[in-house]
């Protein structure tokens, strides 16, 4: 059964009116934050190549730091919070982590060993915690059902602007003024994030979009225990296949993002600023076109039939994955010279693998939102990107760092290429996972319950 059917508009007539602008403002400012989380988590994918020579570690070492400690801690306390943002006022706690995550960035910048380092990402890592879990649950509150994957989409703009100025201007900064820097600097705009979020951000009615039947529910079940929460998710089988769909991408993305960098650097012989600024203008902008593209999309494929709104994410994934191969394939020493800058023919496959490689992120959290009742929703969410943090956010980095230093014996330098071309098969199994939620997803929409 589903975790929650939504069963027409009840509740937004009842809503109290919250004038438009300000709807859009806080949706944008909760965008602002997202990007700058982005930026001080994926910033150690340019910076790898310094740090590791710096402070003489390996690849696999480079893979704990950027992925398994962050995800450790972040997924330690994701839950929790969740938890506590279920019960309080949301906005409040995500201005707050959002300026204790950036001033932890500014540490890292002063770190004088790997294990300074690795203590001063574990403290970003707790801070945005308390970040991403309770800005979903406050669009999904500012926003009805039928409106939900564009400002889902508009959310999502938030990794692709972090990549677009995160890896372009790191590496500008790393390269010019030394790796520390980066750090420093970057942490000046999430402060700036928190103060605004903070002080003009609006924390919408909880449940203001539920039906009468969902409102009621969610009366009856305030307080009850993480392990009903749980228990509900199990249960619902649309809801688990988005999840596994949804983990796999995640081992996927983090690991292609992270990495991307140091292979245009090995792989193609570009300097670190000319491929944190490639990989920040093609994957940035195009994410960022294919973010919007695909949440404007899948709103008007959905009055419809439903199903489309996992039926977007799958078209999506089936255009990616050739694409993707292609870019982490296409053989050095084609290129074109930009002014100053060399531009591998293989970047042009990458922008178009960029662009259709995030459909699924805002299709598919708005069917989480509508799969879950309001009054648990933050927990559920964060019980969700624990598990996409956890695996690939922990996972995805290091098992590609550890796969190259395997293949490095055989391989050279291209190793790393190989590495990031075997974690594309998480494409495969995230299409299969989502095409068996089709029916069940469609099904809990209708108030049926889905078979397991």
């Amino acid at each position: 059964m589903s975790i929650s059917s939504y069963a027409g508009n009840a509740g937004e007539a009842a809503a109290p009116p919250v004038p438009a602008w300000r709807r859009h403002y806080t949706l944008l400012l909760l965008t602002f934050v997202y990007a700058m989380s982005l930026i001080d988590r994926q910033i150690m994918g340019v910076l790898i190549e310094p740090v590791k020579r710096e402070f003489q570690v390996s690849d696999t070492a480079m893979g704990l730091l950027t992925g398994l400690a962050f995800a450790l801690f972040y997924s330690t306390l994701a839950v929790p919070m969740g938890r506590l943002a279920d019960r309080s006022n949301r906005r409040n706690m995500v201005a707050l982590c959002c300026g204790a995550w950036s001033l932890m960035t500014g540490l890292c910048g002063l770190a004088g060993s790997y294990w300074q380092l690795a203590a001063a990402r574990v403290g970003v890592a707790i801070g945005e915690a308390g970040g991403t879990a309770p800005s979903l649950s406050m669009i999904a509150d500012h926003y009805p059902p039928r409106q939900r994957s564009r400002a889902m989409s508009v959310f999502m703009l938030g990794p692709p602007l972090g990549t677009l100025f995160g890896l372009g201007l790191g590496a500008w900064l790393a390269q010019r003024y030394g790796w520390r820097s980066a750090f420093l600097w970057m942490m000046v705009p999430g402060v700036v994030a928190a103060i605004l979020l903070r002080t003009g951000g609006i924390e919408p009615l909880r449940g203001r979009w539920d039906s009468s039947s969902e409102a009621a529910s969610a009366s009856a079940g305030a307080g009850e225990s993480l392990a009903t929460v749980v228990k509900a998710m199990w249960a619902s089988s649309a809801f688990m296949r988005i999840t596994v769909a949804g983990l796999l991408l995640g081992f996927a993305g983090y690991a292609i993002g992270i990495w991307s960098t140091a292979f245009l650097v090995r792989s193609h012989g570009l300097a670190l600023k000319d491929a944190g600024i490639l990989i920040g203008l093609t994957s940035g902008v195009a994410a960022i076109c294919g973010s919007l593209f695909s949440g404007w999309l899948c709103d008007r494929l959905i009055q419809r039939d439903v199903r489309w709104q996992l039926g977007v994410p799958i078209i999506g994934l089936l255009l990616a994955l050739p694409l993707g191969v292609i870019y982490l394939l296409y053989p050095a020493g084609n290129d074109w010279q930009v002014g100053p800058l060399k531009v591998p023919h293989a970047m042009v496959f990458n922008l178009l693998f960029s662009f259709f490689s995030v459909w699924w992120t805002a299709p598919s959290f708005a069917a989480l939102t509508a799969l879950v009742a309001s009054h648990r929703r933050t927990t559920v969410l964060a019980l969700y990107s624990l598990g996409l943090t956890m695996f690939g956010g922990g996972l995805g980095p290091l098992f590609v760092g550890m796969l190259s230093d395997a293949l490095t014996p055989m391989f050279g330098a291209e190793a790393l290429r190989w590495a990031l071309v075997s974690a594309m098969g998480a494409y495969v199994l995230a299409m299969v996972a989502f095409a068996t939620a089709l029916n069940a997803y469609a099904r809990s929409q209708a108030g049926v319950p889905a078979a397991r």
